[in-house]
């Protein structure tokens, strides 16, 4: 875990979160060059391919991360693509992967096409007026865990554990809506903005025509918006050591649980069913013994290695 610092111009490390929708049509033949050249300078974390576009998040220097840009810049469609960017003082991820997917974001609906039909964009500072509206319905698109440390004033929580669950609540959400005679109109937000490419695609799908989402997601919100003019309560969780993020993406406080990849707080680390790396009060009947003792077989592999200063073969991905 580590903390950003009040000057982040003077931070090392560059940090680029990006997606877009584009089609490839041979996602194999690309994934090569990019990992060759992501390994070759230095850079880490996860990118994904899949006939839909690229979606991921690395980190590295400014030159090799410009070297990448510039690289995918190449691939088709991805001429004009965007990207947010954040600094820190080390790399948040402790290895390279380009993978090959069916989706860039998996929501399990394959006729949905957000190049196509999506919802209607608002940027961060006009967000606040369209969320207090009582009208609006305001709608978290992320899993339990995530909206579990912060969501927005007013936001409905799906309560899902997959984005593939989101159609089959949506359905039923807009089925009591229309009960109550009420013409939906939805605001839906998620941590970066390609969640709600989809499931803003999906509504419009569904034939609901009023659909707004916020654009560059929470992150883009918190990094704009000052905390005194904010309607964001709590934290912003993220795939990478920093695990989540507050108000002008200052680290939170929040660390993760090594098992089941959830957040935790210091008071879930006191917990009598938290063992570093091999149980949280959230996962901890969810774990059968056999693996709850792979898990701590592998702690103290890992254990062992950070003693003698080499990575551990089995070292998580964060």
């Amino acid at each position: 875990m580590f903390a950003f610092m009040s000057d982040t111009a003077l931070l090392p490390i560059r940090i680029v979160a990006l997606y877009h929708f584009t089609p490839f049509e041979d996602i194999a033949s690309l994934r090569a060059p990019l990992q060759k050249l992501c390994d070759r300078e230095d850079i880490k974390g996860i990118l994904l391919l899949a006939p839909e576009g690229i979606n991921g998040t690395i980190a590295g220097s400014d030159e090799g991360m410009e070297r990448v840009l510039e690289h995918i810049r190449t691939l088709p469609g991805c001429e004009n693509f965007e990207y947010k960017e954040a600094r820190a003082p080390e790399v948040p991820f402790r290895r390279m992967k380009v993978r090959l997917k069916r989706e860039i974001v998996t929501m399990g609906q394959p006729n949905i096409d957000p190049r196509k039909n999506v919802g209607q964009y608002v940027d961060p500072k006009d967000w606040n007026a369209l969320i207090s509206d009582p009208e609006t319905i305001v709608i978290d698109t992320r899993n339990d865990y995530e909206v579990a440390i912060g969501t927005f004033k007013r936001a409905e929580d799906p309560k899902t554990r997959s984005f593939g669950e989101f159609p089959e609540w949506f359905r039923k959400r807009r089925k009591e809506i229309e009960a109550q005679g009420k013409t939906p109109k939805i605001a839906m937000f998620c941590t970066g903005g390609i969640r709600c490419e989809k499931s803003t695609a999906f509504a419009k799908s569904e034939g609901v025509e009023e659909v707004y989402h916020l654009k560059g997601g929470i992150l883009k919100y918190l990094e704009t918006i000052p905390e005194e003019e904010s309607l964001w309560e709590g934290e912003c969780f993220v795939f990478d050591q920093r695990v989540s993020v507050k108000h002008g993406l200052e680290i939170g406080k929040y660390d993760v649980c090594h098992a089941c990849r959830r957040p935790i707080s210091e008071k879930d680390k006191a917990s009598s069913l938290f063992v570093q790396g091999v149980s949280c009060p959230h996962c901890h009947n969810e774990r059968t013994e056999k693996q709850r003792s792979r898990y701590e077989q592998r702690e103290r592999q890992e254990a062992l290695a950070a003693e003698r200063g080499v990575p551990h073969l089995g070292e998580r991905q964060k």
